[in-house]
């Protein structure tokens, strides 16, 4: 069994913030045994559950995972990058005379 990961807020850290949710009551039940087997109450595991799912999807959609010959592949063109292109010399000079840094 897992034990709850929610700390419990100290008095600097409670928030204004609200977020509601309706949902069909068979839902409700299933998180409430959830929680407390969890052993959280239902906003805490709510919450908790919320933030772990966003991670994991934030993690999964910034996150660039690279194999280990493409990582050196990388790495490789950073340390000695290839001399600019004709095109990219004369796209630097057309943002130079666009755009007044």
């Amino acid at each position: 069994m897992q034990t709850a990961k929610v700390q419990k807020p100290s008095s600097k850290q409670i928030s204004d913030d609200r977020i509601t949710a309706r949902i069909p009551h068979a839902n409700r039940l299933i998180i409430e045994r959830a929680a407390a087997v969890y052993g959280a109450t239902v906003n805490q595991f709510i919450v908790q559950t919320a933030l772990d799912r966003a991670g994991e999807i934030l993690e999964r959609e910034e996150l660039l995972r690279l194999s280990e010959r493409d990582a050196r592949t990388f790495l490789s063109a950073l340390e000695n990058p290839p001399e600019p292109s004709q095109k990219l010399i004369d796209a630097l000079k057309a943002h130079s005379q666009l755009v007044k840094c």
